[in-house]
């Protein structure tokens, strides 16, 4: 696993690297072997801010933390992270293949209401009778109600500013954390919500 490190206005010390190493083999264990990891460390007054990036074949982990102590900003970081990994895993995990049916040799099955379903085509020959052909016809039934998807939730503190924050610095802390939605105060206490539309446009909602 390749892991890099930088400080900013702090000391990267051997404790918070056996601590990072920590986090990332529970991480590995979910989402395999990660193709790199940039881990940025940095002190801004009293704030003590920890920057995880996971990057994988397939997706990009990212998490800011921030605390006044450095590793409860780390060990935050990496919870988040995996919490994303395990996300993503679900997300892969609930394609599902459905092999293809016979059409001519599929019995009807039973559906857990009790009704009875058939998707393939029943042929019925009609009577023959003099001068006439029996002509196949094509007999479909459905279930009376569709089953519905259960809803996964999946709690996350990522979308949730830790600090007050000016319109500008929400717009960019959204920006960076890759969210769409994202919930901040202002320095008046005001609580508001920025919610990315589908044309790429940042929507400002004021919570009553």
């Amino acid at each position: 696993m390749d892991v890099e490190y930088t400080g900013r206005q702090t000391t990267i010390t051997k404790k918070l690297k056996l601590q990072t190493e920590a986090g990332l083999a529970r991480i590995t264990k979910i989402t395999g072997n990660p193709g790199s990891v940039h881990v940025i460390l940095s002190t801004d007054k009293y704030r003590q801010i920890a920057d995880v990036t996971v990057q994988t074949k397939h997706y990009k982990l990212v998490a800011r933390c921030e605390a006044t102590d450095m590793e409860m900003a780390l060990r935050d970081a990496l919870e988040t992270i995996e919490r994303q990994a395990i996300r993503q895993k679900k997300k892969f995990g609930t394609i599902k293949r459905h092999p293809k049916a016979d059409v001519k040799g599929a019995k009807p099955e039973a559906t857990a209401n009790g009704t009875r379903k058939a998707n393939v085509a029943v042929k019925v020959a009609a009577k023959s009778s003099v001068g006439r052909k029996a002509v196949p016809m094509l007999v479909h039934s459905f279930p009376s109600h569709s089953p519905l998807a259960e809803p996964h939730v999946v709690r996350s503190t990522d979308g949730v500013a830790l600090r007050p924050m000016s319109l500008e610095e929400a717009v960019k802390e959204a920006a960076f954390r890759d969210r769409d939605v994202f919930v901040f105060r202002d320095y008046g206490g005001q609580a508001m919500v920025l919610h990315r539309k589908r044309d790429g446009k940042m929507e400002l909602i004021e919570v009553p």
